[in-house]
């Protein structure tokens, strides 16, 4: 079965960096999208990043120039760079692997690490 397991969260200092990494299992890692999601208190969960199995990157507006997003296809892994943190960024991060099943897609997720920025 589809596994994501992520890593890397933790607590740091506004303006400071975290790279969080999701390790894909249980389906054909190279050629699906995968991204990071975020959802704070009280808020609604939000795309942070994502890529494409062809390396095409889309970022929300208030992470670029901060985030990156990449991948290594020979270790199933996606990672987030998070530089220049904001108390704002302090969220639940989320792995998420968009999975071709033939006619279509299926999404899956991770268990979420907890992202906290102080200020």
């Amino acid at each position: 079965q589809v596994q994501l397991v992520e890593s890397g969260g933790g607590l740091v200092q506004s303006g400071g960096s975290l790279r969080l990494s999701c390790a894909g299992s249980g389906f054909i890692f190279s050629i699906n999208t995968m991204g990071w999601y975020r959802q704070a208190p009280g808020k609604e969960r939000e795309l942070v990043a994502r890529i494409t199995a062809g390396g095409d990157i889309y970022y929300v507006d208030s992470v670029k120039g901060r985030f990156t997003i990449s991948r290594d296809d020979a270790k199933s892994t996606v990672y987030l760079q998070m530089n220049s943190l904001k108390p704002e960024d302090t969220a639940v991060y989320s792995c998420n692997a968009r999975v071709w099943k033939g006619m279509g897609t299926d999404d899956y997720w991770g268990q979420g690490t907890q992202v906290t920025v102080s200020s």
